[in-house]
């Protein structure tokens, strides 16, 4: 076989290499997720659209080829093209980002995504947040600077640019991952705790300052509020409607399509996936699919405590941490743990930035944790 085909390349280059075991949660996740895309949430989201009856579902196919492609890309890289690559298209996202208030669509509220007429429409922070860590990753572990304190700063005012690019949008729920993902990397790369815990006195009190005395954020407030207060306002709605839904499921659920939640909340197929699917699937199914993504990050981190290369480390612990809160805010949210917001579910949610997204960084892990074959 000629070393040059791609045959080649993809059977010893990259198939040889690659953690199996990781690859297999990554397509049986994407796999369940267009799975429920088909019996649960896409009729009913193409029939509210009056659109074709498979329109949700074909394009989500779409989507995940997509992704996969970007896996095979990602993961097929050298170790050292990959941050050179990450490093460009961090700034191309950055720029994209910077945006936003002058180009951007505006949503139900928020000016979160671009529609350029030679591109489909876009979140700019989906794609920014992988190429993010690795840029965060890489200020930390510098040679450049013996100055740890430095590197934080650096990260600091990085990392501050993008919060208030996306409180301006407004979106309080990303910012929040961006920050806890910072966290996790500048604890992990052994910061003083007292320096941390000041840090997150200063952002969190920042963050309580604009949610309670700037107007644009009045919505933010209202759904705190009724948070704590289920007799404040309708903000409780959703959350109410997928908590009433997941008990109704019980342990085996309903039956496929026999559930209602996907008739009664705008974005089943995204925010409310979780819930839609313990409704016809039962608490059983949930808790199989975080089974799931447990295995997932213990698989990872398996790997990582055997990685000698202290940057490697940090992008891997980065990249997991962003995958794993993400996971946390949207489960929570659908129990009515956290205060309602617009957070996807890896791998299942439908959604092209979304799932673009999760494909890099699945691309990057995979291509820090595979083995080095010999030609």
């Amino acid at each position: 076989m000629q070393k040059n085909s791609f045959l080649y390349r993809f059977y010893y280059q990259w198939w040889k290499s690659i953690d199996k075991s990781i690859f297999l949660i990554i397509s049986l996740l994407f796999a369940i997720g267009l799975f429920f895309s088909l019996v649960s949430t896409s009729l009913i989201a193409s029939d509210k659209l009056d659109t074709n009856s498979y329109f949700f579902f074909f394009k989500h196919l779409i989507y995940i080829f997509i992704g996969m492609i970007i896996i095979y890309i990602f993961s097929s890289l050298k170790t050292n093209q990959l941050f050179y690559y990450s490093y460009f298209l961090f700034f191309i996202t950055l720029v994209s980002l910077f945006l936003v208030p002058i180009i951007g669509v505006e949503v139900k509220g928020s000016k979160r995504w671009i529609d350029l007429f030679f591109l489909p429409r876009f979140q700019p922070i989906e794609l920014l947040k992988p190429f993010l860590i690795i840029v965060i990753s890489s200020i930390l572990c510098s040679v450049r600077s013996s100055n740890l304190y430095s590197k934080y700063l650096l990260s600091i005012v990085l990392v501050s640019i993008i919060s208030l690019l996306l409180v301006m949008q407004p979106d309080i729920g990303q910012t929040l991952l961006i920050v806890f993902s910072w966290a996790v990397l500048i604890f992990t790369s052994g910061i003083n705790i007292f320096i941390l815990f000041g840090l997150s006195i200063f952002a969190f009190i920042s963050l309580a300052y604009l949610i309670m005395y700037v107007p644009k954020f009045d919505y933010i407030q209202s759904r705190i509020f009724s948070f704590f207060n289920r007799d404040t306002g309708t903000h409780n709605f959703q959350s109410d409607k997928a908590i009433e839904s997941i008990t109704s499921g019980g342990y085996f659920g309903k039956g496929i399509g026999e559930g209602t939640l996907k008739n009664r909340v705008p974005e089943a197929h995204t925010d409310y996936i979780i819930s839609v699917i313990s409704e016809e699937f039962g608490v059983v199914a949930i808790m199989l699919i975080l089974l799931l993504f447990l295995m997932f990050i213990y698989m990872v981190f398996k790997k990582i405590n055997y990685e000698k290369d202290d940057k490697t480390k940090l992008v891997l612990i980065g990249c997991v941490s962003l995958i794993l809160m993400q996971a946390t805010i949207h489960v929570g949210v659908n129990i009515r743990l956290f205060p309602t917001t617009g957070m996807t579910l890896p791998f299942l949610s439908y959604g092209g930035s979304s799932i673009v997204s999760i494909s890099i960084l699945s691309g990057i892990i995979l291509n820090l944790t595979k083995r080095k074959i010999e030609n």
